[in-house]
């Protein structure tokens, strides 16, 4: 029939929830029988696991108990030994006591069932009411360190609020968090008291209140420490002081791995251990969960702990044994635990190709003559399709199977009829398919079929497998369920874990209708065998499959299960090859731990959590986060989020108010999922109701240094009354108090800080602002110190000089293997944006812009990932985005750069060469020239060519003439660079160029024969010598050179040399006189040239200009020299000549030209004559010798005894001349050598002179002629002396000589006669 699960409220009965401490709870309904018995029974539930989960109470021997002498003495006996057996005695004590407390539950639920039953129910309406506590609190008596359940049912219409006190004041869970639980579920309350203590004994009251009254249930609360010390042997069992688990330091050493095992063989998981205190009769608590389920010793399952080590045997293994096992050992500390999967694989069927077993054989709604059975199916990968399945049964006590249906039933459940009523059974079931039967399943749990009580039968519906509910069985009816398999599971990723080990993950189906799990499968690539992962309905949507072959490549499909059979297969993931992520492990490649839980915000039903990211990221980026929860006093995790979230916030639904929650994650990657974070700390579901906002979170820190730092966080989840309108940062130096950075609250999610003290430490926490104030401060960030790594460089900034893509640089100084670059702008993270592009290799990343513009100003940064902080920042200002864009434009629009625009040259010949220069070209370069709009290629009187090395570009044209007028264009085009360079040749330009050409071809024709190389120039030599100069060529022998001036031929004693290639015309004492119009002629039988070279104008005064740099250069100092007519100042150099500009100062006067002062000069100086000087003439003098560019000038300093001396000598100079002037001297008229033949007349006359008239004396061989006849001596007017020889004779031969001599001084002359005889031939003069 249909069922159907109303709200207990609306049910007016009695439901009773049993608590499983592993478990959280969900609300799921059993399945129900299709049809509904005939007879009304009671169903008798053991309500066994609720009293488990409940505290174990002290066991008090009663009171009417006393004991004989004889059992006095074997009391003492006993005692005696009990150091022996503590561990017996101690365990018959827990089973009494959970005995006793169990049969004392039991009565009291049978007894409240028993009562609901006989009521009548509404089910139509339900009228206001006032409270009523239908189950009342009862009291408790427990052992110190153990849990106490509290629980009441309450009635009433509007439901009412019920609130817990101990001894008349409010229970408050925050007061000691993780203490007090406090639950309400379909009616039921319950407040939990975990580890109590002494001090927890009070009188613990409900108060159940709506607003029609209310009504108060109380109960007493005993806890009782056991004794310790001196025995009673009155009352009590003598007991020795207990070392609790909890004071035992337990490290796991050898920790069981990924285990496989065959259906029906055996297998052992095996944990070594070190136990401190290491007490061999006090072996710690061990216990053993099958995915989060308590296990229990048994047939199925051997636990043993001791001897250092914890073991788990499962000694008939079977395909219910799969699953994730874990060992937790209570320890000092809290807990510690390990976990493994175990895989368990079909056994060889019976017959070729039959399916595997069923499993998960399980009775439901059981009545003296009916049960209904349930299973789950097995996976099938290469089997046929299973067509049904046979129920069979068997008496608790027989061996003997029965089948209980005749043909084989399709869906995963059956109800069996044709029972005992009281006998107790056993059922297996076995798949079919066309192949044949499978191997029968594991039997079913001990099921006894007992007639109810009354018509309407009870039932218990398990919630999650967790909370059993009494409900009855007309409650279920009417309800809807989804009938037929699920849909397919939705995309399935596999990624690396290890080298024999694949993460697969998948997403649910869109159609659970009651999903029981997964089936997972692998298949080889390029195979089409496909083998089971799990043999058993895997609850999750994550999974790793181990044992795989290392370096194959596989596939893997998942499938959905329920009642039904199997989903269709999924899609295929992707092929991976079994390999280690990053070839090192999965320790290296899944994440870190994350850390730093905290709640952002809570509503009372649900709480956003935030983490911090971890540490190390593994080998590729985190996708995935998984969320584990447990309360506060639970060890059992439960799974939060089947499908991962992205982001490090997640919003937890399905709380209870007032619940104390403790939450861990796991980080995934590519790699797999790294290790779990640590438990939070406990958090209070409880709404938040404050105005100001929640906590800021995930503070993070960038750019660290020696004195700066800047702080990341995020905003708050909850805001408060009003908008959050901006932060305050507070900081905190090691050993400081924490005060404000900000007066003013900042608007942005980021701060940074100045100032810091290198070296020291700091901490920091922020709080968020809103109209209403300053909220709750974040946690504590973690410790950073101002400190820079070695190394740290910064962000670089400029233009890509191929692309003209603006970029951002950063060099990281470390890296690891896992290591990401992370840029931000603002610091909020870039990710997928369409304006830039990031690009990293190596230690090195760069971002790109796209098309960059004043959107993209601020501050950019960056942090490596997986390190200790490598991060920089840059800002991005106006100014400088304006100078890289100009330059952006100019690399990605590009021009050829030129050199040398496009110019001309006359060749000789006459040939015009049009070029230009590139700065750089390309070999791929291509060009055009043009010629007034049209296009000209090379050719013969055209010729185009190019140098890549150099970067010219040429066109040559051979005869170039009037037609040759026009603009000239070159178009270059180099890749994407292009450029034109234009050349308008009109008008006197062109004129001027052809000029220019039509003279290089006549020099062409010129030069076929004789010619000047070099025309005439000058050069003036050291000596101050002129010469014109002229190179000739094409000269030969035969060739003639001739020098002109003003027309007339210059003969030279050396003919010029025209063989040596230079000919020069020296012209030595230049002066006015060479002014000229010069001309040098070559010939020869080839033809003939000229060269002139006009010396004059400006030419000459270059000439005397280079000869006055000459001549000053080697001017000596002025030198004094006195004459008769006064005192002369002269200076010598190499040439001087009256056109050299030269100047003569007096005390820096220039001094002119005159009688006075005469300036003159020779060749070989420059001289100014004083004449009669007198005391006025006495000072300073100068001479300035000027040429083109300087002075030159020379001093003499006149005065003193200087001017003294030269004037003495000046006047002793003067006396001499007047003496000389006037002495005696022969004016003229005497011969040297006389030669006169005999008989002849000799005369010898001279003209005398002097002041006064002198003596006139003759001599004859130094001996005084005296006037005879013979030789007649005259003077005539005291002017003309003369002595005169009549008839010579060889006598008269010798040296006569004349002294003509007055007061002043006189002159001696000599004159040689020689006589020969006539007829002889004169004799030679000596």
């Amino acid at each position: 029939m249909a069922t159907k699960v109303m709200h207990f409220n609306q049910k007016k009965h009695v439901s009773h929830v049993s608590h499983h401490s592993s478990h959280t709870t969900k609300h799921v309904v059993k399945e129900h029988s299709s049809r509904k018995s005939s007879s009304k029974s009671v169903n008798q539930v053991q309500h066994t696991h609720a009293t488990e989960a409940m505290a174990e109470p002290a066991y008090t021997v009663p009171a009417f108990r006393q004991r004989s002498a004889d059992e006095i003495e074997e009391y003492q006996r006993v005692s005696s030994h009990v150091g022996k057996g503590l561990a017996s005695i101690q365990k018959e004590l827990h089973r009494m006591k959970v005995a006793t407390k169990t049969q004392v539950e039991n009565i009291a639920i049978t007894r409240e069932v028993q009562e609901m039953m006989h009521k009548k129910m509404t089910l139509s309406t339900e009228t206001d009411k006032a409270p009523d506590f239908m189950v009342a609190l009862r009291p408790h008596t427990v052992w110190e360190k153990t849990p106490v359940k509290l629980f009441c049912t309450v009635g009433g219409h509007p439901r009412p609020i019920v609130k817990w006190y101990k001894g008349g004041k409010p229970v408050d869970p925050l007061s000691a968090p993780g203490k007090y639980k406090m639950e309400s579920k379909y009616g039921v309350h319950s407040l939990i008291i975990s580890r109590c203590v002494v001090s927890d004994t009070a009188e613990y009251s409900a108060v159940a209140t709506n607003s029609h009254g209310s009504t108060t249930s109380k109960a007493s609360v005993t806890v009782k420490r056991p004794a310790g010390g001196a025995c009673q042997l009155f009352g009590q069992v003598p007991h020795m002081t207990v070392i609790h688990h909890s004071k035992l330091e337990i490290t796991m050493l050898d920790r069981f791995g990924v285990s496989f095992g065959t259906e029906g063989g055996s297998i052992r998981l095996v944990c070594t251990m070190v136990v401190v205190p290491d007490l061999p009769n006090v072996p710690p608590l061990a216990q053993w969960y099958r995915d989060d389920k308590l296990l229990k010793a048994g047939k199925l399952a051997e636990i043993k702990v001791g001897g250092g080590a914890a073991t788990l045997t499962l000694p008939h293994l079977a395909k219910d044994d799969e699953g994730l096992y874990t060992l937790r050992m209570w320890t000092k500390d809290g807990t510690t635990e390990h976990s493994a999967y175990l895989f368990v694989k079909d056994a060889a069927p019976s017959v070729a190709g039959a399916p595997g077993a069923p499993i998960s054989i399980k009775a439901f709604d059981i009545n003296s003559d009916y049960v209904l059975v349930a299973w789950k199916p097995p996976n099938t990968t290469n089997e046929a399709a299973i067509t049904g399945y046979f129920v069979d049964k068997r008496e608790s006590g027989s061996a003997t199977w029965s089948q209980c249906n005749d043909s084989p039933v399709r869906i995963c459940k059956y109800p069996v009829h044709g029972l005992k009523v009281g006998h107790a059974y056993h059922f297996r079931v076995r798949a079919v398919n066309s192949a044949g039967i499978s191997r029968p399943s594991r039997e079913s749990d001990k099921v006894t079929a007992l007639d109810p009580a009354e018509r309407e039968r009870l039932q218990v519906i398990k919630l999650d497998g967790k909370h059993e509910v009494v409900i009855k069985d007309d409650d279920l009816e009417g309800s809807e369920r989804p009938v037929g398999v699920p849909s397919a599971p939705g995309q399935v990723v596999a990624t690396r874990n290890t080298k024999s080990s694949v993460f697969v993950q998948w997403d649910p189906p869109k159609h659970p209708n009651h999903l029981m799990g997964y089936y997972i499968d692998a298949s080889l690539v390029g195979s089409k065998t496909w083998a089971p992962c799990n043999h058993k309905p895997y609850k999750h949507t994550r999974f790793v499959v181990h044992g795989l072959t290392p370096g194959e490549t596989y596939v893997f499909r998942v499938q959905a299960v329920n009642v039904y059979g199997l989903s269709d297969e999924s899609q295929e993931s992707t092929p991976i090859a079994v390999e280690p992520a990053l070839k090192r492990g999965v320790e290296y490649a899944t994440p870190s731990a994350p850390h730093g839980i905290t709640m952002l915000s809570c509503d009372g039903a649900s709480m956003i959590i935030a983490w911090n990211s971890p540490k190390h990221g593994g080998g590729s980026k985190i996708n995935a986060y998984y969320v584990d929860k447990r309360d506060a006093d639970s060890l059992a995790w439960k799974e939060v989020n089947s499908a991962p979230t992205k982001t490090r916030t997640y919003t937890v639904d399905g709380l209870t108010e007032g619940t104390f929650y403790e939450f861990k994650v796991q980080a995934g990657n590519l790699a797999g999922v790294g290790v779990p974070s640590a438990p939070s700390t406990p958090l209070k579901c409880e709404a938040w109701t404050s105005a100001v906002p929640g906590p800021a979170y995930d503070l993070a820190f960038r750019e660290v240094r020696g004195d700066s730092l800047v702080i990341l966080w995020k905003a708050p989840v909850y805001t408060g009354a009003s908008a959050v309108t901006g932060y305050i940062v507070e900081m905190a130096k090691k050993g400081h108090h924490y005060h404000p950075l900000n007066e003013e609250a900042i608007g942005h999610c980021y701060l940074q800080v100045n100032g810091l003290e290198a070296g020291a430490e700091y901490t920091f926490k922020v709080k968020a602002v809103n109209a209403e104030g300053v909220g709750k401060a974040s946690q504590t960030s973690e410790p950073v110190v101002a400190k820079a790594l070695p190394g740290t460089q910064e962000i670089q900034c400029g233009v890509d000089e191929d692309t003209g893509d603006i970029f951002l640089s950063f060099e990281a100084c470390e890296i690891s293997e896992t290591s990401n670059f992370a840029w931000s702008k603002n610091y909020k993270e870039i990710s997928d944006c369409p304006r830039v592009a990031i690009e990293t290799k190596g230690k090195h990343s760069k971002l790109t812009f796209v098309n960059p513009d004043v959107s993209d100003l601020g501050a950019f940064s960056v942090h490596v990932t997986d390190t200790e902080g490598v991060s920089a920042s840059h800002t991005l200002t106006e100014d400088a985005l304006n100078t890289m864009l100009e330059l952006s434009y100019n690399i990605r629009h590009p021009i050829v750069p030129l050199k040398h625009q496009l110019n001309y040259e006359v060749l000789e010949k006459g040939h015009v060469r049009f070029w230009l220069q590139c700065l750089k070209m390309s070999p791929a370069v291509t060009y055009r020239f043009i010629v007034n709009d049209k296009e000209v290629t090379s050719s013969d009187s055209h010729k185009i060519s190019h140098d890549v090395n150099t970067g010219v570009i040429q066109m040559t044209v051979d005869h170039f003439s009037k037609a040759s007028e026009a603009t000239y264009t070159v178009q270059i085009h180099d890749g994407r660079a292009k450029n034109q360079s234009s050349l308008v040749l009109v008008g006197d330009v062109f004129k001027a160029a052809l000029k220019e050409a039509e003279f290089q071809r006549s020099e062409h024709i010129r030069k076929q024969g004789p010619h000047f190389a070099e025309y005439l120039s000058y050069h003036v030599d050291d000596d101050c010598t002129v010469l014109l100069v002229c190179k000739v060529a094409n000269v030969k022998k035969e060739t003639v050179f001739h020098w002109f001036k003003d027309e007339e031929e210059i003969v030279l004693e050396t003919p010029p040399n025209v063989m040596s290639g230079s000919v020069a015309l020296p012209i030595s004492l230049f002066s006015r006189k060479d002014q000229g119009h010069y001309k040098a002629k070559l010939s020869d039988d080839r033809g003939k040239d000229t060269s002139v070279f006009d010396i004059s104008g400006q030419v000459f005064d270059d000439i005397i200009n280079a000869i006055a740099h000459i001549a000053g250069s080697s001017a000596s100092e002025l030198v004094l020299q006195c004459t008769p007519e006064g005192i002369r100042l002269q200076c010598y150099m190499k040439y001087y000549t009256e056109e050299i500009r030269t100047a003569w100062l007096h005390k820096d006067s220039k001094i002119s030209s005159s009688e006075k002062m005469r300036i003159a000069g020779t060749a070989e100086m420059a001289w100014m004559q004083i004449r009669e000087p007198s005391e006025k003439e006495k000072g300073h003098y100068s001479i300035q010798i000027m040429d083109a560019t300087k002075s030159h000038t020379r001093t003499f300093d006149l005065s003193g005894q200087a001017y003294t001396d030269a004037y003495e000598e000046y006047l002793r100079l003067k006396a001499a001349a007047f003496a000389e002037k006037n002495r005696g001297r022969v004016v003229g008229g005497l011969p040297d050598v006389v030669t006169i033949m005999e008989q002849k007349t000799l005369s010898l006359t001279c003209t005398v002179w002097g002041d006064p008239s002198p003596e006139v004396t003759w001599f004859k061989n130094e001996n005084e002629v005296v006037s005879t006849e013979h030789a007649k001596i005259t003077l005539e007017a005291n002017k003309f002396a003369s002595l005169t020889i009549t008839a010579v004779t060889s006598e008269d031969s010798g040296k006569y000589s004349i002294n003509v001599r007055n007061k002043y001084g006189g002159e001696f002359v000599e004159i040689t006669v020689s006589v020969y005889k006539q007829g002889e031939s004169p004799p030679r003069p000596k």
